[in-house]
């Protein structure tokens, strides 16, 4: 038997006028979304994170600060890692075109932390928004 499908969120965070503000995009056909992906094998939680950054959003200067903890609460069959990353100064919005998932075309723009997620969030990235605010506070 096997455990769990692995699944790597790198949270983005910076401070902006309403308060602190979390990286988001929106996906051409599921909604917003946190940047998020599957662990691959023999991988470490901190690479496959900056992995997953860089190939949803083109960053590619980031580190790891801090853990905020995992959670087997955000999705059926899946236990969800969730690690801060610190990157340089980001723009205000962009878009990034995948190579994989279909060469989709992400719109990343930011979220204010304290606002809840409106209709466009995908029910379990409502729970991973919720774990990362009980993280940090």
């Amino acid at each position: 038997m096997t455990g769990p499908t692995e699944k790597l969120c790198p949270v983005v965070l910076r401070s902006g006028v309403p308060g602190l503000e979390v990286l988001v995009f929106r996906h051409p056909l599921a909604g917003v979304q946190l940047v998020k992906g599957t662990r691959e094998a023999g991988e470490s939680i901190e690479g496959g994170a900056l992995r997953e950054l860089e190939e949803e959003s083109g960053i590619s200067a980031a580190t790891v600060v801090l853990d905020l903890g995992s959670s087997s609460a955000i999705a059926s069959g899946q236990l969800w890692h969730f690690l801060q990353v610190e990157t340089g100064p980001l723009p205000s919005g962009w878009t990034h075109r995948t190579a994989d998932d279909g060469g989709h075309l992400f719109e990343f723009f930011w979220w204010p932390l304290a606002t809840d997620p409106d209709v466009d969030w995908h029910e379990s990235f409502r729970r991973a928004l919720d774990h990362i605010r009980a993280a940090l506070h």
